[in-house]
């Protein structure tokens, strides 16, 4: 079986030498027990997914916990939440660092009245789907360049498309799926995926009245990838109440299928556009939900650029939980439908990030960038424009900005 490297191993490691909790969140699937157990082979280890132990942490969960060997794991913690105070408890009186080990497939942050039982006793790490720089193990992360300035003009030739981007995709980031070579069952793993979110693990988070109106709305937010986010038009083409939809995308937001992105904004700039994006957090997912296959990549009309755009957002954000800093990320649109698709800010500083699917730059391209640079006036640190193509390009847009080829988000030896 292939195995990938995971570096959130590196991060997870050092919180249990300082930390006497630590919450590994991401969507089911993605490998959060494989790591843990690969770190502490020996560590004790209990799995709400057993009936027994699910039932007995809910009967009692004060003499649960009270039972527990001194280190533990305990996994899919979000269907028992029950066992949130009793844990701060037990921290409280011994806070001897790496003793709980807790992994969900839902963001308990998202949840009501977690916050308040995990906050200065348990440290949040999230385990995402595969990204590219795993799948090819480079030890140097793409965004970690931009940010120190290290993304220079490369000219490896005449102009060609780079290949590789389509699959990649189409794969997404989910290990099994990267594991399959057989486009038909990758995409019956996908179904399955799917149906085992949303007819068991919606179960945890919240209550639904109609299993089947969440799933439709999987689908056509999936068509709507890389797109604001209008609730109303989703009502309307659901026949179901605005505050229903929102209720939804909130499920589908804590089960990590879907992510908003907010507008990026200033206090002084009020035509800049205030509505979300909304992305599917997988490329994989929304490209088996959107029927897209290889064979479509070469046709212009197909949803494929949207997707790609989502794709890229996740990479970058991915890849921000490697290096030093707090990063907020959004996206930027004005009322001149001048946009930047991913806006990333540390402090005061602020990149932007397009992308193209495209092989070939024209110079209105750097139209969003060269915005955006003038919005952040001297808080302005560089930007590029992911694209298809070959070469890395000055772009005159703004200053420190370039066109970079895709497969860059690799990262590099």
């Amino acid at each position: 079986m292939q195995h990938f490297p995971r570096y959130a191993a590196t991060q997870l490691t050092e919180t249990l030498a300082d930390t006497p909790a630590v919450c590994l969140l991401g969507p089911r699937q993605t490998g959060k027990t494989t790591l843990v157990r690969g770190l502490e082979p020996n560590r004790s280890y209990i799995s709400f997914d057993d009936t027994t132990m699910l039932d007995t942490a809910r009967t009692d969960p004060t003499s649960f916990v009270q039972g527990l060997p001194e280190t533990v794991t305990l996994d899919e913690i979000q269907r028992v939440p029950e066992l949130l105070p009793e844990i701060k408890a037990s921290i409280d009186s011994n806070r001897k660092p790496g003793r709980f080990i807790l992994t969900g497939s839902a963001n308990l942050l998202l949840l009501p009245g977690v916050q308040e039982s995990l906050a200065g006793r348990v440290e949040i790490i999230y385990l995402n789907p595969l990204s590219e720089q795993e799948k090819h193990a480079r030890p140097v992360s793409f965004l970690s360049l931009l940010l120190t300035n290290k993304i220079k003009p490369a000219i490896e030739g005449q102009q060609r498309e780079i290949e590789g981007i389509a699959k990649s995709v189409i794969q997404g980031g989910y290990p099994e799926p990267v594991r399959r070579n057989d486009e038909r069952a990758a995409r019956r793993w996908f179904r399955s995926y799917l149906n085992t979110v949303i007819q068991r693990d919606v179960k945890n988070v919240a209550n639904v009245r109609d299993e089947d109106e969440l799933l439709r709305l999987v689908e056509i937010l999936a068509l709507r990838s890389g797109n604001l986010l209008n609730l109303n038009a989703l009502a309307n083409e659901l026949r179901l109440r605005r505050e229903t939809v929102d209720k939804y995308i909130r499920i589908l937001e804590r089960l990590f299928l879907l992510r908003r992105l907010p507008a990026w904004h200033r206090n002084n700039a009020k035509r800049l556009v205030k509505a979300p994006k909304i992305h599917l957090i997988d490329s994989g997912i929304a490209s088996f939900l959107c029927n897209l296959k290889l064979d479509d990549w070469i046709d212009p009309n197909t949803g494929f650029g949207p997707i790609l755009e989502s794709n890229v957002v996740q990479q970058l954000i991915c890849q921000s939980s490697w290096v030093d800093g707090e990063f907020r990320f959004t996206h930027y649109r004005d009322k001149d439908q001048i946009e930047v698709d991913l806006v990333m800010e540390e402090g005061k500083h602020v990149w932007g990030v397009e992308v193209k699917k495209a092989t070939r730059i024209q110079s209105k391209d750097g139209a969003g960038l060269s915005r955006l640079a003038d919005h952040a006036g001297k808080n302005w640190q560089g930007g590029v424009l992911l694209y298809t193509g070959n070469n890395c390009l000055a772009l005159k847009s703004a200053p420190n900005t370039y066109a970079v080829p895709m497969n860059w988000l690799r990262g590099t030896k």
